[in-house]
């Protein structure tokens, strides 16, 4: 593929270019990432996520280049002080990648490696795209299915010692009709604090992000995936101090989507719980 030369992610192209890949597509052009669809001679194309990306809006990009940029602008470099931190945090993603491998239902890490300024690593590729593509096109079984999968999958993160942090739409890719998370550039060990006091706020985060971020617990990822199911069933984001419109929405898992929602986290079912539920009203549906 051509990019204009300008863009920074052209650089990094070339970069991975020289370490041996093939490059078919560019997949994403974030502020902290750079997502690749590149093979080995012979070998099948997998995802290539090299851990450089730029900041601060430039100027708007052409229509033929928007789709595979961040947005749709070009982005200035980052200072170096940023660009070592940045990489400290991917190397940490990276890392933690590494440490659910054979975990059901998580987009695996399948090898790494290092360019002069960035590191990276590889993951397979998932042809069938993220849930927000998709939600639109799926059954409500189907979608139920997907979100429980996704659910086993941060229950066996959990079994780990790992919360992801993070979980929305474009976390969850789909492959041969099943969910798997992936992105774990904002998860962390559940033994280790990590990132700011407070953060937010975003939709699909739970209140404690405010005031323990960096201490999160896996409820918050519970709060989060509940968040994604309403919307899901319902077009709609949960407004808090309104009642929760979850009339139509089977018994068990009513309970477990309104339990989930609540602001404290130790008032919310573990992740295995909104599985089961999800799982059991997906094969009712």
């Amino acid at each position: 593929m051509n990019l204009h030369p300008l863009h920074p992610a052209a650089w990094v192209l070339d970069q991975v270019r020289d370490s041996g890949w093939k490059v078919h597509d560019l997949l994403a052009f974030t502020c902290a990432s750079t997502l690749v669809k590149a093979s080995r001679p012979g070998r099948t194309p997998v995802v290539l996520k090299a851990g450089f990306g730029s900041n601060h809006v430039l100027v708007e990009l052409d229509e033929a280049t928007r789709p595979a940029a961040y947005g749709f602008y070009w982005y200035a470099q980052m200072t170096e002080l940023e660009r070592d931190l940045a990489r400290e945090d991917f190397l940490h993603e990276a890392e933690l990648t590494r440490a659910a491998g054979g975990t059901d239902h998580v987009v695996p890490l399948l090898e790494c490696g290092s360019c002069e300024r960035f590191d990276w690593y590889t993951m397979p590729h998932c042809a069938d795209g993220n849930f927000r593509a998709l939600m639109g096109g799926l059954s409500r079984s189907q979608g139920l299915g997907i979100l429980a999968d996704v659910a086993d999958g941060l229950h066996n993160l959990h079994q780990r010692g790992i919360v992801h942090r993070d979980v929305y739409q474009e976390n969850i890719l789909i492959h041969e009709g099943q969910g798997l998370i992936t992105d774990l550039g904002a998860a962390r060990h559940t033994d280790t604090p990590r990132g700011p006091a407070g953060r937010g706020p975003e939709v699909h985060w739970p209140p404690e992000y405010a005031t323990i971020y960096d201490r999160a617990a896996p409820a918050a990822d519970v709060f989060s995936l509940a968040v994604l199911t309403y919307r899901y069933l319902r077009a709609d984001i949960p407004r808090f101090g309104s009642s929760l419109e979850l009339a139509d929405i089977q018994g068990g898992l009513r309970t477990a989507i309104a339990a989930s929602l609540s602001h404290t986290p130790t008032d919310r079912p573990a992740m295995k719980e909104l599985r089961d539920a999800l799982r059991h009203a997906s094969c009712r549906t």
